[in-house]
């Protein structure tokens, strides 16, 4: 009569080969899946073939990993909430209300810059992604003076910008 001792030395090269075999399409450790079907294998203390019990063992953790897998979603430290400066973590809701509080500053900066800029910073932020071309077309410019002058008119904003923001 053998012992479960006996039993676990005589399996443990055929389940590290069949782990190795598994693991990798599941995108598994070997080492780890092999931890797990022993775990499942002393947890179930069927009756039946060893060998056979172990093939099915391995083959049932390969698909309850694949399985959590799906259901699992990785951990993305750079979507996660930043701390309010209260030290309080805030909300989808309130990053949204944010945003477009910051959004609406913008644009109201955009607005009172001087001459031809709230037009030109405008047809750069448009939402359809236009060309020089287009955009010297639609205010009236020379393609070749859009790029001094987008450089002149976002200097001003940021000037704007950084005086609005180090005011009390």
């Amino acid at each position: 009569m053998t012992t479960q001792s006996d039993l676990l030395t005589r399996l443990a090269p055929l389940l590290e080969a069949e782990c190795a075999a598994e693991a990798h399409s599941a995108g598994l450790d070997a080492a780890d899946l092999e931890q797990s079907v022993w775990v499942r294998l002393l947890s179930e203390r069927r009756a039946g073939e060893p060998t056979a019990r172990l093939a099915a063992a391995v083959r049932a953790e390969v698909g309850a990993a694949l399985r959590r897998a799906r259901r699992e979603v990785l951990y993305d430290p750079t979507a996660e909430a930043a701390p309010a400066p209260g030290g309080r973590v805030d909300s989808g809701v309130e990053q949204a209300v944010l945003a477009a509080e910051s959004r609406r500053e913008l644009w109201a900066a955009i607005r009172r810059l001087p001459g031809r800029c709230p037009r030109l910073i405008s047809a750069l932020l448009s939402g359809h992604d236009p060309t020089y071309r287009e955009i010297a077309g639609k205010l009236g410019m020379s393609q070749g003076s859009l790029g001094p002058v987008r450089s002149r008119c976002l200097g001003c904003l940021r000037r704007m910008l950084m005086a609005e923001i180090a005011a009390p």
